[in-house]
């Protein structure tokens, strides 16, 4: 199937997806979601997929966050219906039969560091930058990024991180547990399906029961994620988020005031 935002390719048995809206650091739009979440789904019934890489187009950003246009006018119900989209379709990726691995290729900010935590796995090349910066914007994570950073770095990082909006490297990514591997660009790819071939070799069924196992340790309720929609919609009553938004368009600082 041919998509608009997205490239395909099947190298061997590794389906490796590539994000391709370089000229916007390959922001996520809800078209490009909708993409993902087809091409996931649609993976998951070809045998000769084994393992998937999402990666970005070009070297700055494997996704620099959400497409901050579409924020623009939101209501709070409007909000809490754009947070369940995503974390419906980061959730298909989570709950993949087949590994995914996030090969992040520079930039994973905002809804690309969320995308990145849905995998399975996750390879950063040298240059690459983590964060969750919606505080900036006057709202929250969305796509399931206030649960899963907790996950991997622990609570108090995780409210460090969430709460001042600050970005980390490849290097302290690695320290905090956030990626798996870090390696120089041009090994990127190539270390990406060594690790996927390594682990292709085993049983389906074993890796398929695996991966259902480790993700069955944080399901034992919904509330987090849940509460996150519900914030993340409250967001786009307040006066900070459209000032947030407008200072983000218009390159300026913005001027929160608590409203």
């Amino acid at each position: 199937m041919n998509y608009t935002n997205l490239f395909t390719l099947l190298d061997g048995n590794i389906l490796i997806i590539t994000i391709n809206r370089e000229q916007r650091l390959n922001a996520l739009n809800k078209q490009t979601i909708i993409e993902l979440e087809d091409v996931i789904k649609n993976a998951q019934t070809q045998a000769d997929i084994r393992a998937i890489i999402i990666t970005g187009a070009g070297n700055k950003a494997f996704v620099s966050g959400a497409d901050i246009k579409e924020f623009i006018g939101l209501s709070d119900s409007e909000g809490r219906a754009l947070a369940t989209f995503g974390q419906n379709a980061f959730n298909s990726i989570e709950t993949s039969i087949k590994p995914i691995l996030a090969a992040v290729n520079g930039y994973a900010l905002g809804g690309g560091c969320e995308l990145a935590m849905a995998c399975h796995l996750r390879i950063a090349s040298d240059n690459a930058i983590f964060g969750q910066p919606e505080v900036k914007l006057g709202i929250i994570a969305g796509y399931g990024g206030t649960q899963r950073l907790i996950h991997y770095i622990g609570k108090a990082k995780a409210m460090e991180l969430h709460m001042t909006g600050r970005n980390i490297n490849s290097a302290e990514a690695l320290y905090l547990g956030l990626v798996n591997y870090v390696v120089p660009q041009s090994q990127l790819l190539n270390k990406s399906k060594e690790l996927l071939n390594e682990i292709i070799i085993n049983s389906p069924k074993s890796i398929e029961g695996i991966i259902k196992s480790i993700n069955s340790y944080f399901e034992s309720n919904n509330s987090g994620f849940n509460n996150e929609i519900e914030e993340f919609g409250k967001c786009f009553l307040t006066n900070d988020s459209k000032e947030g938004v407008s200072a983000f368009l218009e390159k300026r600082k913005p001027n929160f005031t608590g409203n």
